[in-house]
């Protein structure tokens, strides 16, 4: 059996007690599972504001049916209508759609996203422009056939520029396709292994919120169409 696995591991920056990334976990309604990451501008609670708004809206297109570059779409111009142009969004859209019997990757983000699909290592770098920033913002879309041991790590550029103090890394740094290449398909176990060398990367004080997203198909010996939930979450 086929089975697909979601998994998120997210902290916020340091000394502030609000993050600005938002997550939501969806399943699409003619089969198959979507994971939504959106990384608001700026940081604490108005960030988290702008990343709710954009999160519930794409979420909530994609649970009626529309495909995830529409509904990115939709969310941006929403975004820039609500906010007047004056604030963006980073967002990736992952999903397992069962209906088109694919693995579906929509980046409005100029972080990469790595996929493994098996065989090869591939990091989706394509420049994408940023959610609200104008109605000419369009996602960038990769596709591939839904396959046992394929994997997709999303994250969010405070995970993307750990350890760096003047510029961004250009691509996907080496610590995080060595931690890809060199574990297995568990997403929750590469989630947050990811989000620990981050952390370490920035001294055990992120410079900024920081968000590990994993998507993982996986062929297991179970035979009931059981499905499972695991949510864990601070509140102290």
């Amino acid at each position: 059996m086929l089975i697909v696995e979601a998994a998120v591991a997210k902290i916020g920056k340091y000394a502030v007690p609000e993050s600005g990334d938002s997550v939501e976990i969806v399943e699409r309604p003619r089969g198959g599972l979507s994971l939504l990451v959106v990384d608001g501008q700026r940081s604490g609670r108005s960030a988290k504001a702008i990343s709710n708004l954009v999160v519930r809206k794409a979420a909530s297109l994609v649970l009626e049916g529309v495909r995830d570059g529409a509904a990115a779409r939709a969310a941006s111009d929403y975004l820039l209508v609500s906010r007047r142009g004056q604030v963006s969004a980073d967002m990736v859209i992952i999903s397992a759609d069962l209906e088109t019997d694919s693995l579906v990757v929509t980046r409005n983000t100029h972080c990469p996203v790595l996929l493994f699909d098996g065989s090869r290592l591939r990091s989706l770098e394509e420049p994408s422009c940023a959610l609200g920033t104008s109605r000419l913002v369009r996602p960038q879309i990769t596709e591939l056939p839904i396959a046992p041991d394929s994997i997709v790590l999303a994250f969010t550029d405070g995970v993307w520029e750990a350890g760096c103090r003047s510029s961004r890394p250009a691509t996907a740094p080496p610590w995080m396709i060595e931690s890809v290449s060199g574990r297995d398909l568990d997403p929750r176990a590469l989630a947050d292994a990811v989000l620990e060398r981050a952390m370490e990367l920035d001294s055990g004080r992120p410079h900024d919120d920081m968000t590990v997203a994993t998507l993982a198909v996986r062929s297991v010996e179970e035979t009931l169409d059981v499905r499972r939930m695991h949510v864990v979450f601070p509140i102290r």
